[in-house]
């Protein structure tokens, strides 16, 4: 009698093992119920054009690719992107693709994806951390704030006045595209930075600052750090009637910078291809997710749009 019992004990632990090995392994091999990866997507902010842009591209190629996103707007809060990937890791998605809202505000996201070994991507912009994440998609800041100052040198002929306009104080973008420009005007003594602030990426504030400029200064340029930030420094020129007399440059190329141009308000954007950025976002996500080995730097390069060579990039 005592060995029946003993068998069926043994025969119930083991069973036990065995379901507790299949659910444990399920857990760590289907994202969701249908056996897709999920991907969470913490964005810096909806509000801004290119973050737009980035969202339609990456939900196009996740659609393509089969794979679930679970998608949040940061509202260009770091705090908002902490608490965002809490509910990720929480969810137990597959992979996180993150565009940061600050280089050391939005660090701590990084920490908890890898604390959970989640793999984590970050797009666009960095964090202060970016060792700790598994890779990164983007282009190279520094060149952009590069092209864009050298090509306004060119047009002032090396000698004139301007103001910059930054994106958000501590935004790895901002950073970078600011050594870029001052990098450049190193090698240009008779172009004086007249004024620079930020304008958060915003087309509004830029507008606002813009006009504040304009009542106590020439500007013969205005180098915003986005494209949004240029067009509203357009709308003040415009409606001071000084649109002519200031060449006005920014950074993205977003659909309404190339009307901008087309219509020749706007002297040149420096061309970001969001729809690459995107797309290798997804694909380094994936992979991540899979297991397998993914390039740390995955880089798009930028490049100057001006009248002359609109058409090339009108339809990417």
């Amino acid at each position: 009698m005592k060995k029946v019992k003993i068998v069926a004990v043994t025969l119930l632990l083991i069973l036990g093992i065995l379901s507790g090995c299949s659910g444990t392994a399920q857990e760590k091999t289907s994202g969701t119920p249908n056996g897709k990866i999920r991907i969470g997507v913490i964005y810096q902010n909806l509000q801004n054009e290119y973050i737009v842009g980035l969202q339609d591209s990456i939900r196009k190629y996740a659609k393509a690719s089969g794979v679930d996103l679970i998608e949040s707007d940061g509202e260009g809060k770091a705090e908002n992107q902490i608490n965002q990937v809490e509910n990720l890791i929480n969810q137990q998605v597959d992979a996180i693709i993150l565009n940061p809202a600050d280089k050391n505000g939005s660090a701590p996201v990084v920490e908890q994806a890898a604390a959970a070994k989640i793999p984590i991507i970050t797009v666009l912009a960095v964090v202060s951390n970016e060792e700790k994440a598994t890779a990164h998609v983007g282009s190279d800041d520094v060149e952009a704030g590069k092209i864009e100052m050298k090509h306004v040198a060119e047009l002032l002929s090396g000698k004139g006045t301007i103001a910059i306009i930054h994106g958000p104080n501590g935004n790895s973008a901002e950073v970078n595209r600011t050594e870029g420009n001052k990098e450049v005007l190193k090698d240009y003594p008779n172009i004086k930075v007249a004024a620079e602030q930020t304008a958060n990426w915003s087309r509004e504030e830029a507008l606002a600052l813009t006009e504040n400029w304009l009542q106590s200064q020439k500007l013969d340029a205005i180098v915003a750090q986005n494209d949004e930030m240029a067009l509203g420094a357009i709308k003040a020129l415009s409606a001071a009637g000084k649109l002519k007399d200031t060449k006005v440059i920014g950074i993205d190329g977003i659909p309404d910078a190339f009307n901008s141009i087309q219509s020749g308000d706007l002297t040149a954007t420096v061309f970001q291809d969001v729809d690459s950025q995107g797309k290798m976002a997804v694909e380094v996500a994936q992979k991540a997710a899979k297991g397998e080995k993914v390039t740390k730097e995955n880089m798009v390069p930028f490049q100057l749009v001006k009248k002359d060579n609109l058409d090339k990039f009108k339809n990417k």
